[in-house]
């Protein structure tokens, strides 16, 4: 007999008959605001999560050019502060959020704009999928966003954005918004209406200090819960991505599964994830491969940055091309096919699920 059947045959055990007593009773309970567990153990206690939020693929083709109508009609400034539009769950009663604990977001920055410096409790990162011309400067640092970058914010960084070209740029936000609000320990500042350094270096001051693999600086000794480390570059990501594949090839155990290579960016200073609540890794698949069907708890967001391919979401297949984004809520069934070598973006709120031992997997073989 599974879980649910038994569940199925108890629920009804402690359900009394309706007699005016027992209303007279519920009425009491309501009075003093309170609810018994009998009532609701089947929505508090499930067998297995059972998420509001639903599987949902967004098309960068629909995206992109609503981001571009925005850049026409909305100016960025203070108060609104960001021309960001947030991808709404459809399963999340009109919240713009991709799921109960992330929130990510197509964000636009015209010409020679500026959006100006703030800061928040909320950890924040770009992903930039194409384009370049962008620098956000973070706690006074000009960071450089290029194609395939990942860029960092951490809570409570003030951090602002300018475009130095004549050309407009798009990509991707993500934060644990949702996560923060629950909790409620969300915090804002504004800072400088404009950002508080216009230089344009190639590389940052956190990538000159932190940007070398395996080498710490002794100037640097204490550990910070986020990643020191502004930007994530492309091309050291590529390489490494590469590097899996050209190991494979000689038949060394580099890869997660065969002809998919993956790495997880990490904080340098403790070996960990980039930031407290969000995971962010990179996937590379070989063509015709398909991973196994697997389920997670917690949340997790994918891009497409090359390639094109498929995902099964729930047995419910759907194409994908470079740009698109989709979610996979908690406990949802998911599997990536690759039709062209196919790169993926993803992230995810895994930090949260390990270090509250929420994290559980099941993976088909």
């Amino acid at each position: 007999m599974t879980s649910d059947t038994k569940l199925d045959k108890v629920e009804h055990a402690m359900q009394p008959d309706d007699t005016p007593e027992i209303r007279a009773l519920y009425r009491a309970f309501a009075d003093e605001h309170l609810m018994p567990l009998w009532t609701q153990l089947g929505d508090l206690m499930p067998v297995h999560p059972k998420p509001k939020a639903v599987p949902h693929v967004w098309k960068w083709s629909r995206l992109l050019p609503l981001a571009k109508k925005a850049g026409d009609l909305i100016p960025v400034g203070r108060g609104g502060e960001r021309r960001a539009i947030g991808l709404s769950n459809p399963g999340l009663d009109g919240n713009a959020y991709i799921s109960p604990t992330l929130w990510s977001a197509i964000q636009y920055l015209g010409p020679r704009e500026t959006a100006p410096e703030h800061r928040h409790s909320q950890n924040a990162f770009r992903f930039v999928v194409e384009g370049e011309g962008v620098w956000t400067v973070v706690n006074g640092d000009p960071i450089r966003m290029s194609r395939g970058d990942l860029l960092l914010t951490p809570g409570w960084s003030f951090h602002g954005h300018h475009n130095d070209t004549d050309s407009p740029m798009a990509w991707i936000d993500g934060l644990d918004i949702p996560f923060t609000q629950q909790m409620d320990v969300g915090f804002f500042e504004f800072g400088s209406e404009r950002v508080t350094d216009y230089a344009t270096p190639d590389y940052s001051r956190s990538e000159r200090l932190w940007g070398h693999a395996g080498l710490r600086p002794l100037s640097q000794l204490q550990n910070t819960p986020a990643s020191p480390i502004g930007a994530y570059r492309w091309e050291i990501t590529n390489r490494a991505l590469t590097e899996q594949f050209l190991l494979e090839d000689e038949g060394q155990p580099a890869t997660t599964a065969q002809g998919h290579a993956a790495i997880r960016y990490v904080n340098p200073t403790t070996g960990g994830d980039v930031m407290p609540t969000i995971r962010c890794e990179f996937h590379r698949l070989r063509p015709g491969i398909e991973t196994n069907l697997r389920q997670d708890v917690g949340s997790t967001v994918f891009q497409v940055f090359e390639g094109r391919g498929a995902v099964l979401l729930n047995g419910i297949t759907h194409t994908l091309e470079k740009g698109d984004m989709f979610v996979v809520p908690s406990w949802i069934s998911w599997s990536l096919q690759a039709e062209t070598q196919l790169d993926l973006f993803r992230f995810s709120d895994a930090p949260i699920m390990e270090r509250l031992n929420f994290m559980r997997s099941k993976v088909e073989d």
